[in-house]
């Protein structure tokens, strides 16, 4: 028997970088597991950036309905336990190690047949799916973990909304070199007839979304960030005007220091529209279940004046250089920095330097494999 600390252990010791198993074989798991997406209202969410942000808020605003709502999300920031949430509560260690027994007891028995082993993250779905269907939660919002099209989440079959937040280059060696070929792969979770919700912000992004959600015969909606309305942006938060299709010009509060949230919480707004037929909520609960919203380690304030933010590619380092940029005329900003050793930091570093002014800067290392050294 294992305790949760060699459950742990042993997740951790699944190689995360390795060749994915194929959909058809995380789907047989799903089955063998007595098929924990079936008959659930399941809300897939794929893009390079923001779509963490985007689960956040559909959890939080079909909590303030009082549903019960179960988040898969990665990676986790503390303890493992984070990637799996039910109303913004991770799961206890109990919970977490009767499901980890479950999907092992299933992985061996897969072994035995001289079947694969799932893989790390494919591991953690299904012990998520089987959280969640114990649970029996009202809800399950799903955040793709690398693409989409191969993600082991692509393995539910009837999701009631696929989110695609926005599309740039991250991951080029495993997702494509091009914006078209990553948008590809991120439009590989849309299911036919299921309804699609996109950041088209990017033209060559929305229209390879827009064509594989016409191939499947797909209702789309594009949100644009011409559509949304700064009103004030404060150090606790950001009160804008998105215009909604389905709720018309919506006053809307998210306590987040990043003007990039406003895409991101317009983006969750119109899909809570897109499935008002599902929830049947009214605007003003939608509207202060979003103000609640928490979301660790995106331009998060921790304490007064110390904001933390988890930007790790091209499109994540300019967005936190213009909240910096827009902060630094009223404030000192020191900086605390860090990075893992297959991310292109010298560049992240130049784009963090240009315009940007720090009082002080200190750089520092994450523990593990992907250590890269404070000093070089």
């Amino acid at each position: 028997m294992f305790t949760y600390d060699e459950a742990v252990n042993y997740i951790e010791d699944i190689p995360k970088f390795t060749t994915k198993n194929k959909l058809e074989h995380t789907r047989k798991c799903l089955d063998m597991l007595d098929s924990p997406d079936k008959d659930r209202k399941i809300i897939h969410v794929a893009g390079t950036n923001g779509k963490g942000s985007v689960c956040a808020f559909l959890s939080t605003m079909l909590e303030a309905h009082g549903f019960r709502c179960g988040l898969f999300t990665s990676p986790h920031l503390v303890k493992i336990n984070e990637r799996f949430q039910i109303n913004e509560v991770m799961v206890s260690d109990e919970a977490f190690l009767e499901a980890f027994l479950r999907v092992k007891k299933l992985a061996d028995e897969l072994l035995e047949a001289g079947d694969y082993h799932p893989t790390y993250f494919e591991f953690l779905f299904l012990m998520g799916m089987v959280i969640f269907q114990k649970e029996n939660v009202d809800y399950i919002i799903l955040e793709t973990g690398l693409g989409g099209r191969l993600d082991a989440t692509n393995a539910v079959l009837n999701p009631i909304a696929c989110v695609i937040t926005s599309i740039s280059l991250d991951h080029v060696e495993y997702l494509g070199n091009t914006i078209a070929q990553i948008a590809g792969e991120k439009a590989g979770i849309i299911k036919p007839q299921v309804p699609v919700i996109f950041d088209g912000n990017n033209q060559e992004a929305a229209e390879v979304i827009k064509k594989r959600a016409h191939e499947l015969g797909c209702p789309w909606c594009e949100v644009k960030e011409e559509n949304q309305k700064l009103l004030d942006f404060t150090p606790e938060g950001i009160h804008f005007i998105s215009r909604s299709a389905a709720y018309g010009d919506t006053e809307l509060f998210v306590p987040f220091t990043a003007k990039y949230q406003m895409m991101n919480a317009s983006l969750a707004l119109e899909t809570m529209g897109v499935l008002k037929e599902y929830h049947g909520m009214e605007k003003a609960e939608l509207v202060h279940g979003m103000k609640n919203t928490r979301w660790q380690g995106r331009m998060e304030t921790i304490l007064p004046g110390v904001i933390v933010d988890g930007a790790h590619n091209e499109d994540g380092i300019a967005k936190f250089v213009e909240t910096v940029r827009h902060f630094q005329k009223d404030y000192e900003i020191t900086l605390l920095f860090t990075t893992v050793s297959d991310k292109e930091f010298p560049d992240m570093i130049a784009k963090i330097c240009d315009g940007l002014h720090f009082t002080n800067v200190v750089t520092t290392e994450i523990w593990g494999s992907r250590k890269q050294s404070a000093l070089e």
